[in-house]
């Protein structure tokens, strides 16, 4: 995997002022686009995309320094028009190319990455594989914006607004794994950026056939096979190591890549205020 993402950034840096088919490198690299770019944003701290536009800027302030033509600057790094160039300048740079054009910066540099897969050893990760039949995810749906790190006020929030009795009737309808109440992150967009939104939902696996009430919200999830990450600790710091863990660590050392599906989360025990708690991490898998 480490291998396959500095391709990628290689063939990044090759194609600047090109349109980058990201799919059709990564299909012939042996691999799909939705792992390259969930590794990529794991890895590197930002989407693959926003990667893209600050190499462009960071080059493209060589030719706005230089005095080269604008509209012939914003064409050569693919934008149709003056405006839209000098926004996604600004954006990167925190001014404008008249501005760096006149005082020769402030500028904000995006090196060139390079991933490197350094072993220590020091982490041991309690992990299973599961192939699942098809199964629901049942219970009740929110829109939310994605937080990375610290709990998510949003998701705090929506499950809040359920009454304990709710709480008690999901768990009783329970009949399949991932076991117990369940935090699912659906819809996630695959450069995984900070504060896109994503489907939660709070509730509990089902088998395929169960009904599913009329107040409940259902997601099919297909047979597939699946990584369990099992992790104890402080809630949810723990957890939230262990997933940064699984790009930095178990997928560019195991036979595994992600694919499209939700990601699960099952609270299997917790202190009475939640400050730690037992849990599982389901992320969907397919053979490398």
């Amino acid at each position: 995997m480490i291998a396959v993402l500095n391709e990628v950034l290689g063939y990044v840096e090759e194609h600047l002022t090109e349109e980058i088919d990201v799919a059709g490198l990564t299909s012939g690299l042996g691999t799909t686009e939705y792992h390259v770019r969930r590794m990529f944003s794991s890895l590197a701290g930002m989407p693959l995309s926003e990667y893209i536009r600050r190499r462009r800027m960071t080059v493209a302030a060589a030719d706005v320094i230089g005095g080269h033509d604008l509209l012939g600057t914003a064409v050569r790094f693919g934008y149709g028009s003056t405006e839209a160039f000098n926004r996604a300048f600004r954006a990167v740079h925190g001014v404008g190319p008249a501005d760096v054009r006149r005082d020769g910066g402030p500028l904000r540099t995006q090196p060139q990455l390079r991933f490197r897969l350094t072993i220590e050893g020091n982490t041991t990760m309690d992990t299973r594989i599961a192939d699942r039949p098809a199964f629901r995810l049942v219970g009740h749906t929110a829109r939310v914006p994605l937080i990375h790190q610290g709990p998510n006020p949003h998701i705090q929030a929506h499950i809040a607004s359920l009454p304990a009795a709710e709480h008690l009737r999901l768990r009783a309808m329970s009949n399949t794994e991932p076991d117990g109440l369940l935090q699912v992150s659906a819809d996630v967009d695959p450069d995984y950026t900070e504060g896109s939104e994503l489907t939660y939902l709070h509730g509990v696996a089902v088998s395929e056939g169960t009904p599913v009430p009329e107040d409940l919200d259902a997601i099919e999830v297909p047979a597939g096979t699946w990584a369990v990450f099992r992790t104890a600790g402080p809630y949810p710091a723990a957890l939230q190591s262990t997933w940064a863990a699984t790009a930095a660590d178990w997928f560019p050392s195991n036979p595994w890549r992600l694919r499209p599906g939700p990601s699960v989360v099952a609270i299997l025990d917790r202190a009475e205020d939640f400050s730690t708690a037992t849990t599982e991490l389901w992320l969907p898998v397919e053979r490398a």
